[in-house]
């Protein structure tokens, strides 16, 4: 008896050892209970892993990326996400991935940087790719192994769950039978042995499922980007270019299109003005007025005060109680056009606010302001795009000329004894600094202006107007912008449209065109 008492204690691990034995896996998986709680670990883990596990940050090329996998979907297959600053989501449809792991990523604005820059490097190029590559593979695995991580750990605790309900029905059983109490003792040794062989059934089944969904991901992605040339045929294409909003109109050789500049606030009214003239503070003598006096043209002057590209070019403009027609909807309602000459920007990147604030702060170079001018520098980059895809296609492929922006003083130079950099009082006004800084802004829309007008092939002039707090012209014919004490600060002046439309004509190439 003593010898049986002895080895008593060491009867329940052997039994453990010898549960998980091939052959004690083997009938646990066929028992329905552990059938059951495999369903739940996959059905239920595998998404909540996919879920739950965080986006990797990564940055690539001087972009902040962030890399994980969109929320599972009750499909079989379904395409990567690429999510553009937070809210635009695309669908990636050539990377289509089986099964519930679909890669996502997530792009904030776009930076300009010199790290974006060296892509477009010759001599940087193949390094850059490369690196960028290295750089998304690393993150993904990172993000793979995190959420095999946490897979294990929803699998361990959708187990020990399923553990206590088995040794509750064991109880139940037990106190049915009418066989007395069972100590925790007895109930753990004859449950540890089902609890283990579901546990390590439950576990190298998540992990098996795991490992073939990155394999499907793995799969779906290479396949899918092995036929991708250009960001084009990966996330599609969209443009939708403004209607003409009536019949075709003739007689014109040419025609302006823009914003308040070229309008020309603040001149003398046209004669028998339209209600669009009107709305739009168009002038006698605006830039369409002098290009049309300098080359003996008829001009016709479609630029609005305060338009943009999104609301006045490509889309109505709201002007008082009434509403101007898109620009370029106008524009191709003319037929034998020569000649279009386009001035945009400022309003699309809210120039006045930064102008403004650099008058009311001592320092106006901090990074909310710097980073809130290249967000939206991002934003007139894409829509510039549009409109240089609209008027590439006008339908008698005139002339495009793509005006850049002027700067308002000279950059580098203190105006703070200038009325006009003082500002009004009570404010810190303008300082070398803040004028280089402006210069350093204005070069950046016009590096934009510029890089789209050469993948179009069209013709770029550069306004020739002498700043404010500058010596001026020797002519002696006036100031070329209005100042602070005028109706429109920082406008050309009459002067100004005539050396702009100057300026202008000497880049037409209207002898080689046909009439």
């Amino acid at each position: 008896m003593a010898t049986t008492d002895q080895r008593l204690p060491d009867a329940p691990p052997t039994t453990r050892r010898r549960g998980l034995r091939p052959r004690a896996l083997w009938r646990e998986l066929r028992s329905w209970p552990t059938v059951l709680l495999l369903v739940v670990c996959l059905l239920g883990g595998l998404p909540t892993a996919i879920a739950l596990t965080p986006a990797q940050d990564v940055t690539i090329l001087g972009q902040h990326v962030e890399l994980g996998a969109r929320v599972p979907t009750p499909t079989l297959s379904g395409p990567a996400q690429l999510v553009q600053i937070g809210n635009t989501r695309l669908d990636i449809t050539p990377l289509q991935v089986w099964g519930p792991m679909r890669p996502q990523l997530t792009l904030g604005p776009v930076q300009r940087n010199a790290a974006a820059a060296e892509v477009l490097d010759p001599d940087r190029t193949a390094a850059a790719r490369a690196q960028a590559t290295d750089t998304l593979v690393g993150g993904f695995v990172r993000w793979y192994a995190f959420g095999a991580l946490g897979m294990v750990g929803l699998c361990l605790a959708i187990c020990a769950v399923a553990g206590c309900a088995r040794m509750l029905a064991l109880l139940r059983r037990q106190s049915r039978a009418h066989e007395g109490h069972i100590t925790v003792a007895e109930l753990w040794h004859r449950s540890a042995g089902t609890v283990g062989r579901t546990t390590v059934l439950a576990v190298a089944v998540s992990l098996l499922a795991w490992g073939a969904c990155g394999w499907f991901a793995w799969s779906g992605a290479t396949r899918g980007l092995s036929d991708v040339r250009s960001l084009t045929q990966l996330v599609g294409s969209y443009h939708l270019s403004p209607s003409p909003v009536g019949p075709a109109v003739s007689g014109y050789t040419g025609a302006v299109i823009g914003d308040s500049r070229a309008a020309r606030v603040g001149g003398p009214p046209v004669p028998e003005a339209t209600s669009d003239d009107i709305a739009c503070e168009r002038s006698a003598d605006s830039l369409a007025a002098e290009l049309g006096a300098v080359t003996a043209t008829s001009v016709r002057n479609l630029a609005c005060s305060g338009a943009t590209i999104a609301q006045g070019l490509r889309g109505p403009q709201a002007r008082g109680p009434s509403s101007v027609p898109a620009q370029v909807s106008l524009l191709k309602q003319m037929t034998g056009l020569r000649y279009v000459v386009v001035e945009i920007g400022p309003n699309d990147l809210g120039w006045s606010d930064f102008l403004t604030y650099c008058y009311g702060v001592p320092d106006c170079a901090d990074r909310f302001t710097a980073g809130e001018f290249d967000y939206r520098l991002a934003a007139f980059d894409r829509d510039y795009g549009d409109l240089l895809q609209d008027l590439a296609a006008l339908p008698d492929r005139p002339q495009i000329v793509i005006m850049t922006s002027y700067d308002v003083f000279a950059p580098g130079t203190d105006p703070g004894a200038c009325p006009d950099g003082r500002g009004p009082a009570g404010v810190p006004g303008l300082d070398a600094a803040k004028t280089e800084l402006m210069h350093e802004r204005n070069q950046a829309l016009n590096d934009v202006l510029r890089a789209g007008a050469a993948k179009y092939d069209m013709t770029v002039v550069d306004p020739p107007l002498e700043p404010l707090c500058s010596p001026g012209a020797a002519d002696g014919l006036g100031p070329d912008l209005q100042g602070l004490a005028d109706r429109y600060p920082f406008h050309p002046t009459g002067v100004g449209s005539l050396r702009v439309a100057a300026a202008t004509a000497r880049l037409l190439d209207l002898d080689e065109r046909p009439s």
